[in-house]
């Protein structure tokens, strides 16, 4: 296993996690209007739809790299233009920031887990992420594409779940935080645009070309 790959989708997931997106903007809402308990049971939805994206991709990344290689460049490009997207959403000025929540009526343990799932299986990020990006930092000369796979999706996972756990437990006192001072929220909009956007750039140039191996 190439360890660069694991830092490179450690570095990926991270900029995208702070990236205001539907799994933020639900977990922060949840936690202001309902408690840190709330944001809990939602950030648990959140991972199991992470989880279920990862076992998809990874039972038939093996077969879209056999069958179909010409779809593996499409979906490359896709995921480059809308990194971009995200990027110049990130970046451009007069963004609304995630912190500004509104009132929310309070949900049962079930529909906090429900919604998190759902939140996130609807989530193009996510998708975005597993079926275009996570193929880029596997060696498939190394063998074992699907094992590969499951570790670069646990680095993935595992660096979303404690940014996401994180904002859970300090969305209130964040959302105070932030609200006085702009300064902050512009700081945060521009490093995680450019490391968006610079990793975008680099996904749509890059000119390797797959190179099936047996998982």
């Amino acid at each position: 296993m190439n360890y660069g790959g694991l830092g490179g989708i450690a570095v990926v997931a991270l900029a995208m996690v702070l990236t205001p997106g539907p799994n933020m903007v639900y977990l922060v809402s949840r936690s202001i209007a309902q408690g840190r308990r709330a944001g809990l049971f939602s950030l648990t939805g959140v991972v199991v739809g992470f989880l279920a994206y990862l076992t998809a991709t990874c039972l038939g990344l093996t077969a879209v790299f056999a069958l179909v290689p010409a779809a593996y460049t499409a979906i490359k490009l896709a995921g480059a233009g809308y990194l971009l997207y995200l990027a110049w959403k990130t970046l451009r000025p007069g963004g609304v920031s995630v912190f500004e929540a509104g009132e929310l009526k309070p949900d049962s343990t079930l529909r906090l887990f429900t919604m998190g799932l759902v939140t996130n299986l609807l989530n193009p990020k996510a998708a975005v992420l597993y079926l275009s990006l996570l193929p880029q930092f596997i060696d498939p000369a190394a063998g074992h594409v699907m094992m590969q796979s499951f570790m670069l999706g646990t680095v993935q996972i595992t660096v979303s779940m404690a940014v996401n756990l994180l904002i859970v437990l300090t969305a209130g006192s964040l959302a105070a935080f932030l609200k006085d001072r702009p300064t902050w929220l512009r700081f945060q909009r521009y490093v995680t645009g450019t490391l968006l956007g610079a990793f975008a750039v680099k996904l749509a140039t890059d000119r390797s070309r797959v190179v099936v191996a047996t998982p």
